[in-house]
């Protein structure tokens, strides 16, 4: 299952688990430095009182005052953790009393050179040694000082047992909270499900969109993929309506023609042939209108290029009787940030009605610019007079009743326009004709 929740959840976890070997292994390191520092500086100031003890006898020998109280009595009991070695060129070194008959391996230092190591003493005990070079009596002297530190291992091992139970627990409660935390963010999606649900039912028409800024985008998105299908069921509802009223009359006169005793009357078989043949060419029509206005997916974008050549093509084959010279003087080859089915919709009826009174010759231009459309469309046809503009897009408006049709592709292409906040703009075409020009607000 693919849950945001889940992902989350993983993320935190291997950065948690990250986070926690670094602090582990960190934290290790940096308290054992602590010490071993401590422990060093320890051992330097006993070294420094140890250098006052040992003198050269008058042999020349060099020996260590060992009651010189200057020198920790932990340094005489055997075993006891705390030792220290003098290694003297050409003589045998002096120990202390704590560590009974073991020797040391101490390199030899040259004067003014320390050294710390970590060597294994006696008992099997771990020994942190400080070693310095000295020069005593003119002989070369190396001084080494050393103290047991496994029991400073232990506690630095309960620390790091002690840390690493700590930091699984604050894990387990970072994890928690960060569920509890995914959950209560991602409550307004149950709000959003919530006015899906409420939309299906009819309860509402679009979406709340007092929702995080996250989402306020598929939100309006699909508020705005609602507001084309609704606009475009509504004007299917007003095609079929205008339909059902343009075969009205025809139907009506059928059914008046069929209530006669006599059929075979002359002229009633003409009439009724007429009237079906009406029937024929409404319904061909609005046929032909879909295949020009296409299909595709709501929301998809029109792409001139591809889509005016195609657009043409069709319009030419509704009306093939006429042989139109239909041309595209201006179509930018970019992708409008508009609905595909609308600009077709509004594109085909337009075409359309320009090739209905079309001569010869239709002209199309598209211009976009950054925030509107331009969409004009030119005939060479007989043209409209100024006081019949203004009834255009009147729906069910015609302006010649012995041309097929039922006034509704002006109007539908009116709806579209305003629906994008625009319109239409009728006025004499260059060709002679009709110039009939959209313009659609569009965003890019």
């Amino acid at each position: 299952m693919n849950s945001l929740e889940r992902r989350l959840q993983i993320g935190l976890l291997l950065s948690l688990a990250l986070l926690a070997a670094a602090l582990l292994w960190g934290g290790r390191y940096i308290v054992a430095d602590v010490i071993q520092a401590y422990v060093v500086t320890r051992l330097q100031h006993d070294a420094e009182a140890l250098l006052t003890a040992v003198h050269p006898n008058r042999r020349g020998r060099m020996v260590m005052n060992t009651a010189s109280a200057r020198i920790t009595p932990v340094y005489r009991q055997p075993l006891s953790g705390h030792y220290f070695q003098f290694n003297v060129a050409d003589a045998a070194p002096i120990r202390s009393r704590s560590l009974w008959d073991q020797v040391l391996e101490i390199p030899a230092l040259a004067r003014g050179e320390t050294r710390v190591l970590t060597l294994d003493g006696p008992a099997d005990q771990r020994l942190l040694v400080w070693c310095g070079g000295f020069l005593r009596a003119g002989r070369l002297t190396t001084l080494a000082v050393a103290e047991d530190i496994a029991s400073l291992d232990a506690q630095i091992d309960t620390y790091q047992l002690r840390l690493t139970a700590g930091v699984v627990v604050a894990g387990l409660v970072l994890l928690l909270l960060q569920r509890l935390i995914v959950r209560r963010t991602l409550r307004p999606l149950d709000a959003v499900r919530a006015d899906v649900h409420r939309l299906e039912s009819g309860a509402i028409r679009t979406l709340d969109e007092a929702v995080p800024v996250e989402i306020l985008p598929l939100v309006h998105e699909f508020n705005r993929l609602l507001g084309l299908l609704g606009a475009r069921l509504e004007r299917s509802r007003n095609a079929l309506g205008n339909l059902a009223h343009a075969l009205k009359t025809p139907l009506n006169l059928l059914l008046q023609r069929l209530d006669e005793d006599d059929l075979n009357a002359a002229g009633v078989r003409e009439d009724l042939r007429e009237q079906a043949e009406r029937i024929r060419g409404l319904t061909e029509r609005e046929l032909q209108r879909a295949r020009v206005a296409g299909s595709g997916s709501p929301g998809q974008r029109f792409d001139p290029g591809s889509e005016v050549p195609a657009l043409i093509e069709a319009v030419q084959h509704l009306y093939a009787d006429k042989a139109l010279d239909i041309r595209c003087t201006e179509c930018p080859q970019i992708t409008l940030n508009i609905d595909r089915e609308d600009l077709l919709e509004l594109l085909g009826n337009l075409m359309d009605n320009a090739c209905k009174w079309a001569a010869q010759r239709v002209e199309l231009a598209i211009a976009p610019d950054a925030d509107d459309l331009e969409i004009t469309i030119e005939d060479d046809g007989p043209g409209v007079s100024d006081d019949a503009i203004e009834s255009l897009t009147r729906r069910g408006t015609r302006l010649d009743e012995s041309v097929s049709g039922h006034g509704l592709g002006l109007a539908v292409a009116s709806d579209i326009a305003r629906q994008y906040h625009g319109g239409l703009a009728f006025g004499r075409a260059g060709l002679g004709g009709l110039r009939v020009t959209a313009t659609l607000r569009i965003s890019n």
